[in-house]
Order: C-alpha cells, then structure tokens, then sequence
C-alpha cells in the first residue's frame, strides 16, 4: 500500500476520530462537525488516491494543510497540546509523507 495513502486514511480516521470523542467528552458540535467533515474529506481523498484519480494527493495535501493551520492557530490560543497540539504534529507529518511522495515536473 501505497504510504500516502496510509498517511491519508490515517490522518482522516484520526479527525474522524477527534471530532467525535470531543464532541463526547465536551458535548462540542463544532468539534463534532468539523472532525467529521475533515474526515470525510481526508477519507475521499484516500479512496481517490486508491482508484488512482488524477488529483487525489492533492486533494489530501490541500484539506490537510488547511487542518495544520487551523490546529497551529487553535494550539497557539489555547497552549493545550491536546487536541490542537497532536493534530498538528500529526498533520505535519502526513504532510512530509505527502511532500515525499507528491510528483514534480522535471
């Protein structure tokens, strides 16, 4: 299997994941619904890179760039590693992954 789609569907399952738990541990829906929508995105991504659809990493490196501002930002505000600081560092690294993997012209 492919490592960026590892990184992909591991990263999505992760939001997925996060969302829900902090919508069950703080019974917050914005947690609940920008997890599940992360996840879902991340996720498509994966089953994209997996049918070999043109644009699919791409697809994964833009919504997870995004999740690692978003988690940069949320980290700085709150100085809590939990959530924020481990979503970023996972987002960092599966976006290396990524990175390693993206096809360059040339």
């Amino acid at each position: 299997m492919n490592p960026t789609l590892i990184a992909t569907l591991a990263y999505g399952i992760l939001a997925l994941a996060g969302g829900i738990f902090g919508y069950i541990k703080v019974k917050s829906k914005p947690s609940l619904i920008s997890g599940t929508i992360s996840g879902i995105l991340l996720l498509a991504a994966a089953i994209m890179q997996a049918m070999q659809v043109s644009g699919g990493l791409l697809f994964a490196i833009v919504v997870t760039a995004a999740l690692v501002v978003v988690f940069a930002i949320r980290l700085v505000k709150t100085r809590k590693f939990m959530p924020a600081g481990l979503m970023l560092v996972a987002g960092i690294v599966t976006l290396v992954v990524m990175g390693t993997q993206f096809p360059t012209s040339g």
